[in-house]
C-alpha cells in the first residue's frame, strides 16, 4: 500500500507582492521527486501563500527542507506586511497523516525537520500541535503570539526557548512552526461592511479560547482591495465542529450587527466529509450515505 504524507506549509508572500518570490517556490515544490505539488493558493491582503504538498514521507520532508531554504532567499520579513499573523518567511509547516502512516511518524518528521532547518539554515523552530513538547505550545496562535516584530523579546522569555536553536530569530527568515496535525479545514466568511470590528466581534464569539466552538480558531481582518471584513478560520476538527455550524452563527450574528455575508471561500483543500456534511445539512437529507450514495467514493469503493 502507497504511504502519503500531506505537508501544507504557510509562507509570507504573495504573488500579487511577489510574483518573482511566489514562483520561486511553486518551483521548489515540484522540484522533489515523489512529491507532488497539489495546490497553491496565495492572497494579496493576507502577503501570505499555501502550498499543499502530497508524497511520500522522505519527499515531501525533503521538499519542505527545500521549500525553507528558498523562502529564506526570497522573503525578508523586515519589509512584511500583511493582515495575517506571522513570525517567519516559513511560517508553519503543517505534517497530516494520510495513507499508511501514522501521527506518530509525522511527529518525528517535524523533529527531524526541525533539527536541519536550524543545522543548515540557522532559522529556529517551535514544535505544534501533536509535535508539541509543552501543552502551552500546541496552539500555534500561542507559538505565534507577538509576531515576527516581538519574538526577539519573547524568544527571552523563560518558556519560551525555541525546540530547535537558540533564543534569537533569523534576522531575515524569523523563526517557523512545525509539527503534526490532523486535517485542517481554512474556511473565511467575507462580510458586507468595511467595519473589521464587526468581524473581530464575530471571531471572537466564535473561537474556542473565547469559549466559542470547539475546534474553531478565528480572528477578524480587513480586505483593503475589496474594503470589506473578513472572519478568517482555521476549523482544527470538522468532526468536532462543522463549517455550516459556525456558518450559521456568522450569519445569525452578521445580522445583529446590521450587515450579511457576502461569500464564503476555502484556502486550499478539505476533506470531502467537511463539505458533504454542509449538503446532508442544507438539503436535509434523510438517511444519506455518503459511501453509498456520492458516486466517487461508491466507485472507489467498488474498485477496493
Amino acid at each position: 500500500m502507497a504511504r502519503l504524507v500531506e505537508c501544507i506549509p504557510n509562507f509570507s508572500i504573495s504573488r500579487e507582492k511577489d510574483m518573482i518570490g511566489y514562483n520561486a517556490l511553486v518551483e521548489t515544490a515540484k522540484s522533489v521527486p515523489g512529491c507532488i505539488l497539489f495546490d497553491a493558493q496565495s492572497d494579496g491582503n493576507h502577503n501570505r501563500t499555501v502550498l499543499t504538498l502530497l508524497g511520500s514521507p522522505e519527499a515531501v520532508e525533503e521538499t519542505a527542507f527545500q521549500l525553507a531554504k528558498k523562502a529564506a532567499e526570497v522573503i525578508d520579513m523586515n519589509h512584511h506586511v500583511g493582515e495575517h499573523s506571522r513570525m517567519g518567511a516559513t511560517d508553519v509547516i503543517p505534517f497530516v497523516p494520510t495513507m499508511g502512516v501514522t501521527v506518530e511518524e509525522c511527529v518525528e518528521i517535524s523533529k527531524r525537520l526541525g533539527q536541519r532547518i536550524w543545522d543548515e539554515l540557522k532559522i529556529p523552530s517551535f514544535l505544534y500541535e501533536d509535535s508539541a513538547t509543552r501543552e502551552e505550545r500546541r496552539n500555534l496562535a500561542n507559538c505565534r503570539k507577538g509576531q515576527f516584530e516581538g519574538m526577539p523579546e519573547k524568544l527571552l522569555q523563560p518558556d519560551w526557548a525555541p525546540d530547535f536553536g537558540e533564543r534569537k530569530i533569523h534576522p531575515t527568515a524569523g523563526i517557523t512552526a512545525i509539527g503534526a496535525r490532523p486535517p485542517l479545514v481554512a474556511f473565511n466568511v467575507n462580510l458586507a461592511t468595511s467595519d473589521v470590528q464587526v468581524a473581530k466581534n464575530i471571531a471572537k464569539v466564535i473561537r474556542a479560547s473565547s469559549g466559542g466552538f470547539r475546534a474553531c480558531k478565528a480572528m477578524g481582518f480587513m480586505l483593503e482591495d475589496r474594503n470589506i471584513a473578513q472572519v478568517s478560520m482555521n476549523m482544527v476538527n470538522t468532526e468536532v465542529t462543522s463549517i455550516f455550524v459556525v456558518y450559521e452563527m456568522i450569519k445569525a450574528l452578521a445580522e445583529r450587527y446590521g450587515t450579511y455575508v457576502v461569500s464564503s471561500e476555502l484556502v486550499g483543500l478539505s476533506p470531502a466529509k467537511a463539505l458533504l456534511d454542509c449538503a446532508e445539512f442544507y438539503l436535509k437529507l434523510e438517511n444519506f450515505d455518503c459511501r453509498k450514495q456520492v458516486m466517487e467514493y461508491h466507485l472507489l469503493d467498488m474498485m477496493e
